[in-house]
C-alpha cells in the first residue's frame, strides 16, 4: 500500500532582525563633542581639588591648629565674650589652658570655613569648566560638523559639493582637503559612468533593434518556409531576451545612485499598476493576485518605483504551485516608513539561499540563470531602486512554501 508523502516542512526562519535597533535616548550618545567636554571638566575638577587640598594644608600648617600659645600669662584676669573661661579669676595654670582651647577652636572654625566657601567656589567654577570646556568643545569640531554635512549631501548624490575649509593648516584642514580631492575623483568616475551608460544604452539598444525588425519583416512574409518561420520565431525570442538583459543591465546601472529629482508617487497605485500588467499571466496560471492596498505617497521616481512592484509580482506569478497558487500584495504605512509586501505560495525556501536571489544572475539552487522565466536580474535591481529611494528590501521564507518580499521606503 502506498503511503502519501508528507507536505514539505518550511525551513526555520531567519534569526537576523532586520530592523535597525533605536537608540531609546539618543541625546546621552556618546558624541565627541561630549566626551571632550567631560575630559576638559573632569582634568579641570581633578587640578581644583588638588590645588584646594594644597591651600588647605598650607593654612592649617601657617595656623598651627594645635600647638601651644606664643604667650603665657603668669597673673591677672581675662574675659572673652568667645571663649568660655570659666569662673575668673583663674589659677595662670587654667588660664593658660583654655586660651588655647579657645584658640584652637578659632583656628579650626576658620579653617572650615575656609574649607566649606572653597568647596562651593570650586562647584561653581566646575559648572563653569564645564559650559565652556562644551561651547569650546563645539568650537573646535565645527570643522567636523561641516565635513559630515557635506558627506550627507554627497550621500544625496550631490558630487559637487566640497568643504572648502578656511582656518589655519592643521589636522582638520588637511583632512577637509583630501576629502575634497577624493570628492573630485568620485564625481570625475561618476560622470564616466553615467557617460558610459549614456553610450553603452545606444550601442546595444541599436543593433538589437535592427535584428528585431529585420526578423519581424522576413516573419511577416506568408510565403516563408515553415523552417525559416520556426527558426525566426527562435531567433526573435532570443533577441528579445537580449533586449530584456539589456535594459536590465541600464536599469541597474542607474538605479544605483541615489534618486535627486523626485516627486510624490502613490505606492498603491504603482502596486495596482503593477498587478494589471501581470494579470493575464496570472490567470494564465492559475495563480490569484488578492490583497489590500492602502494608500501611502512617498518621494521618489514613480518608474522606478513601478519596477519594484512588477519584479515582485512577475516573480511571485512565475515562482508559484502548478495549482492553488496565489500572491498577496498589500501597502501600508508603519512607523513612518512605506511599505511594500508581495507574499505567495511556491516551492519551500531553505533560509540560507535567502540572500543569494538578490545577487545578479542568480537563483535559487542555481548559479547562471536559464530559465524561460525571466534573465535573472529582477531581485537585483529591485534591491538597487529600493536603495536609491533611501529604502531596504527583506525576503523571508514563508511556511509551507514561498518567500515573503517587505519593500520599507521613506515617507
Amino acid at each position: 500500500m502506498a503511503t502519501t508523502p508528507a507536505p514539505p516542512q518550511a525551513p526555520p526562519k531567519p534569526t537576523w532582525d532586520p530592523r535597525r535597533p533605536v537608540q531609546p535616548f539618543p541625546w546621552l550618545r556618546p558624541t565627541i563633542r561630549i566626551r571632550l567636554t567631560l575630559l576638559y571638566g573632569g582634568m579641570f575638577l581633578i587640578a581644583g581639588i588638588l590645588l584646594l587640598s594644597i591651600i588647605y594644608l598650607l593654612a592649617a600648617s601657617a595656623l598651627n591648629v594645635g600647638s601651644d600659645l606664643p604667650f603665657k600669662i603668669l597673673s591677672g584676669q581675662v574675659s572673652s565674650k568667645t571663649c568660655n573661661l570659666g569662673p575668673s579669676p583663674l589659677p595662670a595654670d587654667e588660664l593658660n589652658e583654655a586660651l588655647g582651647a579657645c584658640v584652637n577652636e578659632q583656628r579650626q572654625h576658620a579653617l572650615d570655613t575656609l574649607l566649606s566657601r572653597s568647596l562651593l567656589a570650586l562647584l561653581g567654577l566646575a559648572v563653569i569648566a564645564f559650559a565652556f570646556g562644551y561651547a569650546m568643545a563645539g568650537r573646535v569640531l565645527s570643522p567636523l560638523g561641516r565635513i559630515t554635512r557635506t558627506a550627507r549631501a554627497v550621500a544625496g548624490s550631490d558630487l559637487s559639493r566640497r568643504i572648502e575649509l578656511d582656518g589655519p593648516d592643521d589636522e582638520l584642514k588637511e583632512l577637509a582637503d583630501t576629502f575634497d580631492d577624493m570628492l573630485e575623483r568620485l564625481q570625475r568616475a561618476f560622470t564616466a559612468q553615467q557617460r558610459f551608460v549614456g553610450n553603452a544604452s545606444h550601442e546595444l539598444r541599436t543593433p538589437l533593434a535592427i535584428n528585431r525588425t529585420l526578423l519581424e519583416v522576413h516573419l511577416s512574409d506568408p510565403g516563408a518556409p515553415v523552417e525559416l518561420q520556426q527558426l525566426g520565431k527562435t531567433l526573435l525570442a532570443t533577441n528579445e531576451r537580449s533586449e530584456q538583459l539589456v535594459e536590465g543591465l541600464l536599469l541597474l546601472a542607474r538605479s544605483d545612485n541615489q534618486i535627486v529629482e523626485r516627486k510624490p508617487v502613490d505606492l498603491a497605485e504603482v502596486a495596482s499598476q503593477a498587478i494589471d500588467q501581470v494579470r493575464a499571466e496570472a490567470e494564465a496560471k492559475g495563480v490569484e493576485i488578492r490583497g489590500e492596498r492602502q494608500p501611502v505617497v512617498v518621494q521618489g521616481n514613480g518608474v522606478l518605483l513601478e519596477r519594484i512592484a512588477l519584479n515582485l509580482v512577475q516573480n511571485a506569478v512565475r515562482y508559484n504551485v502548478p495549482e492553488g497558487g496565489w500572491v498577496e500584495v498589500t501597502t501600508e504605512a508603519q512607523h513612518g516608513r512605506a511599505v511594500l509586501v508581495v507574499s505567495n505560495t511556491g516551492p519551500v525556501v531553505p533560509a540560507y539561499e535567502v540572500d543569494n536571489i538578490f545577487e545578479p544572475f542568480r537563483r535559487l539552487r542555481t548559479e547562471r540563470t536559464g530559465s524561460d522565466k525571466g534573465v535573472g536580474l529582477g531581485l537585483s535591481i529591485v534591491r538597487s531602486v529600493a536603495r536609491a529611494h533611501g529604502g531596504h528590501i527583506y525576503a523571508q521564507p514563508r511556511e509551507g512554501g514561498g518567500l515573503v518580499m517587505r519593500v520599507t521606503l521613506p515617507i
